[in-house]
This record gives structure tokens, sequence and C-alpha cells, in this order.
């Protein structure tokens, strides 16, 4: 087994999913993980933390998109276009893999412990969000309401897209479902 390999991230992550995927999140193990991908499981421990962190280490460039994006929206971008064009440019790397995305959602809804902590990232993406648009100069609570509605519109964007076994465009989802809300909300003024 090779120590310093190139691609021992990439290949510990697949082996991983593979693995979650053929015999459950529980069942599998770190070491079990590293003999599949043919490394050490020192090897696993230098790139993941634990092996629910296989699921989730792409939260820190996830935020860094969606900061950016909201960050670098042009000058009187309203907070909630500014944040669904932030959720569109994440939505659109989702689908340059929807097996792997489609794969990972089906072991992170089978396992409790992963749910939450899906919820938790989420939270984390729209503070993330919510700071950016504070720092574009939008007040509370406009900007936690813009950032934490966008993350509600991307979650059943996202459930949508993910048993639609045609795998409609997930940023067309979005605009679209944006837009209703837009209606919804304009249709019932003040609520």
């Amino acid at each position: 087994m090779g120590r310093w390999e190139p691609g021992a991230r990439g290949r510990l992550a697949q082996a991983a999913m593979t693995l979650y995927a053929e015999q459950g999140f529980e069942r599998t193990t770190a070491a079990q993980i590293a003999a599949r991908a043919q490394l050490t499981e020192r090897t696993f421990f230098r790139h993941f933390a634990d092996k629910r962190e296989v699921l989730f280490y792409g939260t820190e460039s996830a935020r860094d998109l969606l900061t950016s994006a909201v960050t670098s929206a042009p000058a009187g971008t309203a907070p909630m276009d500014a944040v669904s064009a932030a959720l569109e440019a994440l939505a659109a790397q989702f689908q340059e893999n929807p097996e792997r995305v489609r794969v990972r959602d089906a072991i992170v809804s089978a396992n409790a412990e992963l749910r939450e902590r899906e919820l938790v990232k989420l939270a984390g993406l729209a503070a993330a969000m919510a700071d950016a648009l504070r720092e574009r100069g939008t007040p509370e609570p406009a900007a936690s309401l813009a950032a934490e509605t966008g993350i509600a519109v991307f979650k059943v964007a996202f459930a949508r897209w993910i048993s639609d076994p045609d795998r409609p465009d997930l940023p067309e989802i979005l605009r679209t479902w944006t837009d209703e809300l837009r209606g919804v909300l304009a249709q019932h003024p003040g609520a």
C-alpha cells in the first residue's frame, strides 16, 4: 500500500462512498475504507478526521463559493437575488457529478446523525451568506431572512432534483422556485 500516492484523498472518498452504499455507513470502518483504496488507515486519517468527514469535507469550499458570490454581486443587487445567484452557482457544481450527489444523499438520508450534521452544515452556509450580506450593507433582519429563505428554497429544490430520475437542471429549479416564492409573497403582502 502506497503512503504518498497521488489522488489518495479522491480514492479514499470513492472507496468510502462505495462501502457506505454497499454495507451502510454504520458498518463501515476507516480501516475498511483505507483497504478498499489500497492505502493505510493512517493515510485515511491524514486526509479525514473521521469517516463522517468523507461526506462533509466540501463544506468549506461551498461556504467560500457562496460568500464569494454574494460579496461579488454587482452593487445594488437585491439581497435575495445575490443569495439566489450564489446558490445557483453551488447547484451547478452538484450537476457536475450527479451520481455521486445522489449516492451521498442516500447515505446521509439513511442515518439520523448524518441528517443532523447536514442540517448544521446548511445552517452554517446560511449564516455565512447572511454575514456576506451584512458586509454589503444589508441590515438585519433582511440579511438573515434572505439567507435562510435561500437555503429553504435550495433544500426543497434539491429534494425535487434528487428524486427526479430525469435529473432536471438544479439551477433552473432554484430560479423557478425562487420566482414562485416571490409570487406567493406578492399575493400575500405582509405575510
